[in-house]
């Protein structure tokens, strides 16, 4: 019923910058958070950033100041920019959505299928 298609990931340099997106389809009524979540090889999923309905953002302490999570709601898009990246954030980036959906209406969360950030001289 809901889709989400994750682009932008890639392999960069130590202190290089990266654009991932995020957009949400399907029988879509109202896109509540959006949010990325990361997890590099033999440790947890952890959240990353994520953005409220009305704005307001999180941030994992070790990307604060460095990334900067937005939405673009006409598009139901969630982007995240991520520069000064570093050996550590090396890492599949997930998408997720909370979101509601219609036929039938009911609340959802949905996960991408991963994007693979590589930070590597």
């Amino acid at each position: 019923q809901v889709q989400l298609v994750e682009s932008g990931g890639g392999l960069v340099q130590p202190g290089g910058s990266l654009r991932l997106s995020c957009a949400a389809s399907g029988n879509i009524f109202r896109i509540n958070v959006m949010g990325w979540y990361r997890q590099a090889p033999g440790k947890q999923r952890e959240l990353v950033a994520k953005i409220g309905s009305g704005g307001s953002t999180n941030y994992a302490d070790s990307v604060e100041g460095r990334f900067t999570i937005s939405r673009d709601n006409a598009k139901n898009t969630v982007y995240l920019q991520m520069n000064s990246l570093q050996p550590e954030d090396t890492a599949v980036y997930y998408c997720n959505v909370d979101l509601w959906v219609t036929h039938p209406y009911r609340s959802l969360e949905v996960w991408g299928q991963g994007t693979l950030v590589t930070v590597s001289s």
